[in-house]
């Protein structure tokens, strides 16, 4: 399989994996769902890319440790379970499977 193909049953490529360094996030697109993908010192989780509190994508705010804040309203999510931290949010952001094949780092929306 080369790189720039599929997994069977719906995994999506994200990146190579020299493009995902620890506390980086590389995003996805799995239909319409996207997934954000990010790695915490070498371990990498795959979460829906919307904060459960407004709608808002959760890539575009910082990392702290194994925590990313969303910029909207300040809601705070666990990158490992995808549970929720804080207020305004309290519904978890949905977790997804991750695999690294080929060189690359795939995921899949696997509802």
């Amino acid at each position: 399989m080369s790189a720039d193909d599929e997994f069977p049953l719906g995994w999506v490529r994200v990146c190579a994996t020299s493009e995902l360094l620890p506390g980086e996030i590389q995003v996805t697109w799995d239909g319409d769902t996207p997934i954000m993908v990010v790695n915490l010192d070498g371990e990498l989780h795959a979460l829906e890319d919307r904060c459960t509190h407004e709608d808002f994508e959760l890539s575009a705010g910082p990392l702290d440790g194994d925590q990313i804040e969303c910029t909207l309203h300040g809601a705070r999510f666990d990158l490992r379970s995808g549970e929720a931290l804080c207020a305004p949010a309290y519904a978890p952001v949905r977790k997804f499977p991750v695999r690294v094949a080929d060189g690359a780092v795939w995921t899949r929306d696997d509802r």
